[in-house]
């Protein structure tokens, strides 16, 4: 609920529950504070107001109430460091797809001011890049049935997805607020983000990383799509045949029997 009221994004991962209910915590403890450091502001006014107090009294605080307060908050602290951040941390560490699951892998390359997103073919094998590092090279047989999107990137619902990402000019932030993710994209290296779609839509991507003159307009769209929609856009975008191409011949009728 004071997620919403704090206008963040819904969440459409499958692991973003955890990270939203940890941001709602986060939230509710500042609020205590918030209400708690204010009552307590306007007490010290009240009670300390120069027409109660016309002398000043140089002792001070003759109580330990303070200090127990600060150690609570920092109890709070502790526990939400050492008994939430870091083990939500680990274990979205550890939760890297497995082959098994069948994960679609895409690179995806920051330029200034666009994302390419690069597809594998029917293959599952990524062509050899060239020089512009967004195009695949024409003469690896791998690269030729490769999809490359700029400034879309289509999903399909409920599969893994790991985005392999980098930059070929300077440093970049890809940034998928519904799905919970934002890496840096680095020149000369390449940083895996993984997560699932759990609802179809479409969604911005932005860059979150301050790249120059036109950061602001560094976007593209995120689309989710049923895997029947994805399929079909991925063949849509695929090679075509060439053309003017004869069509495949078709197959012999069978002779008639004796």
């Amino acid at each position: 609920m004071l997620n919403r009221m704090m206008g963040i994004i819904p969440n459409a991962s499958e692991h973003g529950y955890q990270i939203d209910l940890m941001l709602e915590f986060c939230h509710w403890f500042m609020l205590v504070l918030f209400v708690g450091w204010s009552a307590f502001f306007l007490l010290t006014l009240i009670k300390f107001h120069r027409s109660r107090h016309p002398k000043a009294d140089y002792y001070g605080v003759r109580t330990h109430a303070s200090t127990h307060v600060e150690f609570m908050v920092v109890l709070v602290e502790a526990v939400l460091l050492l008994g939430f951040a870091l083990p939500l941390w680990a274990k979205r560490v550890n939760d890297f797809p497995k082959p098994g699951s069948n994960p679609l892998v895409i690179k995806v390359i920051g330029q200034q001011f666009a994302w390419t997103f690069w597809y594998p073919g029917a293959d599952g094998k990524f062509g050899k890049p060239n020089p512009d590092m967004v195009t695949p090279d024409d003469s690896d047989p791998s690269g030729k049935d490769d999809v490359v999107s700029p400034g879309e990137l289509h999903l399909p619902l409920g599969r893994p997805v790991i985005l392999e990402i980098t930059s070929r000019d300077v440093i970049h932030s890809l940034s998928l607020h519904s799905m919970r993710i934002t890496q840096d994209a680095i020149p000369g290296s390449r940083f895996p983000a993984w997560f699932t779609p759990i609802k179809t839509g479409e969604y911005e991507i932005v860059c979150a990383q301050l790249c120059g003159m036109g950061h602001g307009n560094m976007k593209a769209m995120m689309f989710v799509q049923t895997p029947e929609e994805f399929d079909a856009w991925l063949k849509q975008n695929g090679p075509q045949p060439a053309a003017g191409a004869a069509p495949a011949p078709a197959a012999a009728a069978p002779a008639p029997a004796k």
